[in-house]
């Protein structure tokens, strides 16, 4: 009796136990079930865990993360982004169908038989999927941030009563393109979602050409000079100009330039025309002879180059012709230089025709103030390596002269009006060592007195290059030293515009 009852104790036990072993397993596969229906332990998408969620709790943990705005630094202001304002939008539909795929990737017993068991799922993260429009955030960054926040640097202004300019201030802008990566960056993270904004310092602007114009007109003023001067600059970057001409500290009218006595200046003229009929090789007289004009302004030497290059007798008129070629309706060369020299032709021209002011020209050479600076400005394009940025182009001289002139012997002429050293007029007013590329002159009459003096010139400055030139006239009497002056001080406020010492 006791071995029977004892077995069927044992067997009720294992039978019980095989109950409670079923029961346990159905239990579990209703729970595993369940959670099959969701997705898999260690599943992430774009790094959030989403394990156990169904694709509706999935997609709102997601639109909760990546819907915060992006919290922007610019300085001490503080920005919030909406994703929706620059069209950031998540791929719902795309990152769950690929963690739909993921879940089932296992099959449904061997993923059970994992849970039973206890076995870690691995883990698995779905890249994040988003589209957006970098042209919205560029043009949030331009019309919110930027035209809000960024501040302008101060341009330079001149200091009143003198030739200098006072230093602007730096300013500071936005660095968009590095701004859209740090915040594109920044939308898909679900932690750093703070960008400082990148600045970057902004310099100083130039005064414009007007501010450089008043100032000029008021040194003229401040000087006193109370005959007729003539101004004219051209920006070699750019192509900006000045070009005035006053009489007594009256601004008169322009177009038509007014006519002056061209006086050395002329000599400009006269290398062109030679250059243009020199060929590759030339005799060391003539080289010294073109030195001897410009370098010395000696006037047998451009004598003997007309006579000897252009020709013995219409020599000056060959000059002419060149630069009405170019343009130049009131430069011409009527005579040779030496005394006694007959008159070839008599020019009437737009400017010594004009009856509002006579600056009394010679007859036998005249040009104007912009009309030798427009010469300058085309040989030093012509000298280029490059083309102009300013007039798209290397200037006059070679449309000209096609073939007959080259960008060495504009270089050449370069050289050459660089010899021209009298630490006097516009090189007075440049820091020593600055490259002037120049031609002065100034006419006395049989008592020794100066009615005109003129310098027109190249100056290659640091802060960009340009021509200037100075025409001055009086009835009575140019008195050196302080028209000298007067050139000085004009020569320094253009150079100091240019090159504004900087904060």
């Amino acid at each position: 009796m006791r071995n029977r009852s004892s077995f069927s104790l044992l067997r009720w036990g294992s039978l019980g136990l095989i109950i409670l072993a079923v029961v346990f397993a159905m239990l579990q596969l209703v729970r595993f079930s369940r959670l099959w229906a969701n997705f898999p332990s260690g599943l992430t998408i774009a790094g959030i865990p989403v394990a156990h969620l169904n694709r509706q709790e999935a997609g709102e943990r997601l639109l909760t993360v990546f819907s915060q705005p992006v919290e922007l630094h610019y300085n001490e202001a503080i920005i919030h982004l909406s994703p929706t304002t620059v069209g950031f939008a998540l791929d719902m539909d795309s990152m769950l169908a690929a963690a739909d795929i993921e879940r089932t990737r296992q099959p449904f017993w061997s993923a059970f038989g994992d849970y039973l068991w206890g076995r870690p799922s691995e883990p698995v993260d779905i890249p994040l999927a988003v589209t957006y429009s970098e042209e919205r955030l560029v043009d949030f960054l331009e019309s919110e941030i930027s035209t809000r926040y960024d501040q302008p640097a101060t341009p330079a202004v001149p200091v009143p009563g003198t030739v200098n300019f006072q230093p602007g201030s730096q300013g500071t802008s936005l660095d968009t393109g590095l701004a859209v990566q740090l915040i594109e960056a920044a939308l898909r993270s679900t932690t750093q979602r703070t960008v400082t904004l990148p600045l970057q310092r902004t310099s100083p602007i130039r005064p414009t050409i007007q501010n450089l114009e008043i100032l000029v007109q008021q040194t003229i003023d401040l000087s006193g000079f109370d005959g007729v001067i003539g101004i004219y600059l051209a920006d070699l970057q750019t192509g900006q100009e000045i070009s005035f001409v006053q009489n007594q500290g009256e601004m008169l009218s322009y177009p038509p330039d007014v006519s002056f006595t061209g006086s050395s200046t002329i000599k400009i003229p006269i290398m062109v025309s030679v250059f243009r009929r020199l060929g590759d090789e030339y005799s060391q007289e003539t080289a010294q002879n073109l030195e001897d004009m410009i370098a010395r302004s000696i006037n047998p030497a451009s004598d003997w180059l007309m006579a000897n290059v252009l020709d013995a007798i219409t020599g000056p008129l060959i000059v002419t012709d060149d630069m009405q070629s170019l343009g130049l309706v009131n430069t011409f060369l009527a005579g040779y230089f030496y005394l006694g020299a007959p008159l070839l032709d008599r020019y009437d021209t737009p400017g010594n025709q004009r009856t509002d002011i006579d600056t009394e020209p010679d007859p036998y050479n005249q040009t104007t103030p912009s009309e030798i600076g427009s010469l300058l400005v085309d040989i030093y394009q012509c000298a280029s390596e490059s083309p102009s940025v300013a007039t798209s182009g290397r200037g006059a001289l070679l449309a000209a002269f096609p073939g007959e002139i080259t960008q060495a012997e504009c270089q050449t002429m370069i050289d050459y009006l660089t010899k021209d050293k009298i630490a006097l007029l516009i090189e007075a007013g440049v820091p020593d060592g600055t490259n002037v590329a120049h031609k002065h002159g100034w006419v006395q009459d049989l008592y020794g007195i100066i009615h005109d003096m003129s310098d027109a010139a190249i100056v290659f400055s640091p802060g960009g290059d340009y021509v200037l030139t100075v025409f001055m006239y009086h009835p009575v009497q140019i008195v050196f030293d302080p028209a000298n002056e007067l050139v000085k001080d004009i020569s320094s406020a253009v150079y100091n515009y240019y090159n504004v010492p900087q904060p």
